[in-house]
């Protein structure tokens, strides 16, 4: 009988036929298809036809197959849950194992060879300096001392990277208070062109009005260079609910007339209506969350990626973290917590669609912010929790605002909360009881007026440790090749004396 092949792309979702053609005719014989692709093929012959040929291509295959590949594959689906144990399913676990396998070696790789060039350098060294002891001590303080340097230069690095970079044209989702409007006076004060929307047009105009306000006083306060890169600055707005599809339709082309294109795309606009069970959610409670958390950052993601596809050096879009992100539980947030789990399979598959254009998808995530929507229906226990873990607005923005300015690629989690934040925050706890709230959770920090004025007068203090921690986040390994260069140089030196 005529033979059938089946053939099975893992990068596919179904199962491709092709008939063989003779002019207008399609013959009744099924020919194998073999594709060439990112992933493995399997060829199967259908059960209910036998081929010698099928065959004998098959048990080649097979026998051609890499062992270790299938060895991860019967470990990973024997130690699997039982949720996972669906073809889709499984083929999408192990497709994040490849990619966190790659990951991990890519590290250990750079960090074998950099040991190993470093153990290079002190082996030459040790050899030198003929076993004297002083000699061996001035070598590891010459590391030392490198390893110093090395972490200066590359912060000194970033901070040029961060002052070099021109003019960005930003729109801000949901900026008229809150985090929204922090990050829009720190995109604003860094020289950029800012755009601010909200449902409500008497809060756009008062938040431009405020804003514009913080731009003269930085204007008239600074001098030199810092006074020049803030003449290109500017903040204009419009009201724009972003669960209705003409109203960012608008959007987009009030953004276009204004700013001519459009660089950075922030999804701020959320909504969470208090902690309680989900029960005690009205139905409008729930459809409001979900069209502004969810359908909202989706129809502006949809919007700022046309815009940007047309842009001959693309754009960045940037949509925000929150509680459940991770898929973990929510309790007493369980709506707000399922809009955020749904922007991460989101990100995850627009990474994908986006892969070959110059549009980069990222997440960024505050963390716990002291913003009313974070304190709505928030008892004094909760409250007692943000005295160790929160930070005002304008503190997240400082952090933020900076890596947003100068991203590459696509799909980076720009992270308020890095480990070594929490690792700080939970190591002085003890110090940190009473730092927003009293025992009775009464509010004790300052209003934002009074706390602008001071963020204002130290806004510049921040800039060396920021960057010291934008240059470990990416670029950790290269404090070590640094220190490599700076000890050889230092002990070439020594030695030559």
């Amino acid at each position: 009988m005529d033979m059938v092949a089946k053939l099975h792309v893992s990068t596919l979702e179904c199962h491709h036929y092709y008939p063989r053609m003779a002019g207008n005719v399609v013959m009744s014989r099924w020919d194998p298809l073999i594709v060439k692709g990112r992933r493995r093929i399997v060829v199967q012959p259908c059960r209910s036809f036998k081929s010698d040929d099928v065959d004998k291509y098959v048990k080649e295959r097979s026998e051609s197959k890499n062992k270790l590949v299938g060895a991860i594959r019967s470990a990973v689906w024997s130690c699997s849950k039982p949720s996972l144990r669906t073809e889709n399913k499984f083929r999408e676990a192990i497709e994040k194992l490849e990619e966190r396998l790659f990951l991990l070696a890519l590290y250990v790789g750079r960090y074998i060879i950099t040991m190993m060039s470093t153990g290079v350098v002190m082996f030459v060294g040790f050899q030198l300096s003929g076993g004297d002891s002083q000699m061996n001590e001035l070598i590891w303080y010459s590391w030392l001392g490198g390893i110093i340097i090395g972490t200066m230069i590359g912060s000194n690095l970033v901070l040029d990277e961060v002052a070099r970079a021109g003019p960005r044209n930003v729109v801000i989702t949901g900026s008229t208070r809150g985090l929204g409007k922090a990050l829009a006076r720190e995109f604003l004060l860094s020289g950029d062109r800012v755009i601010v929307t909200s449902r409500s047009p008497e809060s756009v105009d008062s938040t431009i009005k405020e804003l514009e306000e913080n731009l003269k006083q930085a204007v008239n306060a600074a001098t030199g260079s810092a006074r020049k890169k803030l003449a290109h600055a500017k903040v204009v707005g419009m009201a724009c609910d972003v669960s209705e599809p003409v109203n960012v339709r608008k959007l987009g082309k009030f953004v276009a007339d204004e700013l001519g294109y459009i660089d950075i795309w922030v999804n701020n606009a959320g909504t969470n209506k208090g902690f309680r069970p989900l029960l005690q959610f009205t139905d409008n409670d729930i459809q409001e969350i979900v069209s502004t958390n969810l359908i909202g950052s989706i129809l502006c993601t949809k919007e700022a990626i046309q815009i940007m596809k047309t842009q001959s050096k693309g754009g960045h879009v940037f949509n925000m973290d929150g509680a459940g992100s991770g898929g973990s539980s929510t309790p007493l947030t369980a709506v707000y917590g399922s809009t955020k789990c749904g922007l991460r399979q989101l990100q995850s598959s627009l990474l994908k669609e986006c892969k070959r254009s110059k549009v980069g998808v990222h997440t960024a995530s505050p963390g716990m912010v002291l913003t009313g929507l974070l304190l709505s229906g928030s008892t004094i226990q909760n409250r007692q929790m943000f005295n160790i873990i929160c930070e005002h607005p304008e503190t997240v923005a400082r952090t933020l605002v900076p890596r947003m300015r100068v991203v590459k690629g696509s799909g980076r989690a720009i992270n308020y909360l890095t480990p070594p934040r929490i690792l700080i925050a939970l190591v002085t706890s003890w110090l940190r009881r009473g730092r927003w709230f009293d025992d009775q959770g009464r509010a004790l920090y300052a209003a934002e007026a009074d706390r602008l004025r001071n963020w204002a007068e130290n806004r510049t203090r921040f800039s060396f440790t920021d960057a010291m921690d934008m240059y470990t986040e990416n670029t950790w390994i290269s404090v070590f090749s640094l220190s490599v260069v700076c000890a050889f140089i230092i002990l070439s030196s020594t030695g030559s004396t």
